[in-house]
């Protein structure tokens, strides 16, 4: 089954990119993937304080998760799967397409603040050679009707 991998992060664009990959899965078949990255710099602590840290960051990433995928269940008949990786995130993103044969594109929203992209397109589109699938870059400003239109 082609799946489409979408990074779960704080970021408002985040929305679009897990809409627009819940309905082209489910209109096309596949399964969705989400992708949390923890990067290393959040647990440079001692030890005991870093693991508390580290478990509290994974459950926050799990409740955060279950609100995206409750409506992709409900609303598109579509059982995504959560990955958590410790890393740099373009390096895990890389990663993760690298190690699973059946991730088909990857979905990124793009920010809407006029500064740019987004700091994790920007870098992958950079490091795009590194990937072997296509990247689908959705606006974060676009309606849910129009991604509804468009999938």
């Amino acid at each position: 089954m082609r799946k489409f991998l979408v990074v779960l992060d704080d970021s408002r664009e985040c929305l679009n990119a897990m809409r627009f990959a819940a309905m082209r899965a489910a209109k096309t078949g596949g399964g969705v993937e989400v992708l949390a990255v923890i990067p290393p710099e959040e647990f440079n602590h001692w030890i005991g304080v870093g693991d508390i840290m580290r478990e509290e960051t994974r459950e926050r990433i799990e409740v955060h998760y279950e609100v995206y995928a409750k409506w992709m269940r409900d609303r598109q008949g579509v059982e995504p799967e959560l990955v958590i990786r410790e890393g740099q995130p373009v390096d895990e993103i890389i990663a993760q397409v690298a190690e699973d044969g059946e991730i088909g594109v990857l979905v990124l929203g793009a920010s809407t603040d006029g500064k740019g992209p987004g700091p994790l397109v920007t870098q992958l589109t950079r490091n795009s050679s590194s990937l072997s699938v296509p990247i689908t870059i959705v606006p974060g400003d676009m309606t849910k009707e129009r991604l509804e239109a468009i999938t």
